[in-house]
């Protein structure tokens, strides 16, 4: 009798056991890589049997090129892992990492006909990274299409050499996109005619943080990014006094999906009501997938570091002074963005300067990242040892540039901190 009320005990609301299920995840990935004549990932492998070791469940898969492996060993691919996760119907994985393979057409038009299945999908995927990767034409423009109709929260495509119909492949992809909210494309040799349609797909879509750092947009490429995005903030600035404060969905999105491993409160905290820890879960669970929303130029943060920014182009100065005015256009009116990165690029005391002034010149009390993160009360403050003060948020984003103190241009050390 008491075996029975101890397996009851046991059995009732557990899921099911992680370990039998990942063990026959690693036989099935085995046999289809010897199938297809490919190798296992030792990655892959890796983290399956650290996974049932632990007991825990595998949510990111990492595929990539052995280092060490001689040109007689058979090459690592991307088809038998696919297979898998459909033959096994393994549904808890959500990222998928590929690194420095040459992606054939059939693994593109697999990895796609797994994307375009949205939630009846067997691996509902919310991030995909394909970081140095090889694909041609035809698999950049099979992958766009996808786009539209998969789950993706977060495209990462680093260090891919695009030309430029490779790329429109992509953006094809992203336009009227309300699902997606983080676009990297580091390092993969974009130039100043790229900056139009990275601009126009911001605006189209849902993107928040868009990672260009290593690219080669120059004044011109930045420029087009930027406009229609400093536009769209100035007329809602000037128009609308009250539009600063962003829309109550988005304001509550950017808050989920700043961490994905953050949990959504339960709505009934807000009424008071009391929810058993299994509602709570559940209730969260609804919130942290639901990702769409209107699309438009919600940009939060933006990526330019290295990109040959400054005044040395064919636009010379001009060029700069534009890029400047612009950039402190959109810092004065956007009611969303809370951070910029501009390492590497020489813009000069300046336009250092007018940057900071855009970041005083706000016009709430709050600075970028307080408005963003919604915050009631006024900024935290910080003194320097000169006894100029500014706010902590802004002073943050100006050290990146220039370790001086705006106003005296006395070296920066802090004194203190506070209201």
């Amino acid at each position: 009798m008491p075996r029975e009320k101890e397996g009851k005990q046991k059995t009732k609301g557990t899921p099911l056991p992680i370990v039998p299920v990942l063990q026959k995840f690693l036989k099935t990935y085995e046999k289809h890589c010897a199938e297809t004549q490919t190798s296992v990932c030792p990655a892959i492998k890796e983290d399956l049997k650290s996974s049932i070791h632990n007991e825990q469940i595998l949510r990111k898969f990492v595929l990539v090129r052995p280092d060490d492996s001689p040109p007689s060993v058979l090459p690592v691919s991307l088809e038998p892992l696919l297979m898998t996760i459909r033959d096994a119907c393994y549904m808890l994985g959500k990222e998928l990492c590929v690194w420095g393979l040459q992606l054939s057409n059939p693994e593109i038009a697999r990895l796609a006909s797994l994307l375009e299945l949205k939630g009846r999908t067997a691996c509902p995927l919310t991030t995909l990274e394909l970081i140095d990767c090889r694909m041609d034409l035809w698999s950049l423009g099979r992958l766009g299409r996808a786009l539209p109709c998969s789950c993706l929260h977060s495209l990462v495509l680093d260090y891919c050499r695009f030309r430029n119909e490779e790329m429109e492949s992509i953006f094809s992809g992203l336009e009227n996109n309300r699902r997606l909210q983080v676009f990297s494309l580091r390092y993969c040799g974009l130039g100043p005619q790229s900056g139009p349609r990275l601009g126009s797909v911001v605006c189209q879509s849902s993107v928040r943080e868009l990672h260009l750092d290593g690219n080669y947009l120059q004044c011109p490429g930045a420029l087009a990014l930027l406009r229609p995005m400093a536009e769209y903030a100035e007329m809602q600035g000037k128009d609308q006094p009250d539009s600063r404060n962003p829309p109550q969905q988005l304001q509550a999105k950017e808050r989920t999906s700043s961490t994905s491993n953050q949990t959504t409160k339960p709505s009934g905290a807000e009424t008071g009501k009391t929810a058993s820890g299994k509602e709570r879960r559940k209730k969260g669970i609804k919130k942290k997938i639901k990702y769409s929303t209107e699309a438009g130029p919600w940009l939060v943060k933006l990526y330019l570091a290295d990109n040959g920014i400054d005044g040395k182009g064919k636009e010379g100065e001009n060029g700069l002074l534009e890029f400047t005015q612009i950039l402190t256009c959109l810092i004065k009116y956007s009611a969303h963005l809370r951070e910029i990165d501009l390492r590497n690029n020489v813009l000069g005391e300046m336009a250092a300067t007018d940057i900071l002034e855009a970041l005083r010149a706000r016009k709430t009390d709050a600075c970028l990242r307080c408005q963003a993160e919604n915050k009631q009360e006024d900024c935290v403050v910080v003194w320097g040892e000169c006894n100029h003060s500014f706010h902590n948020c802004c002073m943050s984003l100006w050290v990146k540039q220039n370790n001086r103190c705006p106003l005296c241009q006395q070296d920066w050390v802090v004194q203190r901190i506070g209201k």
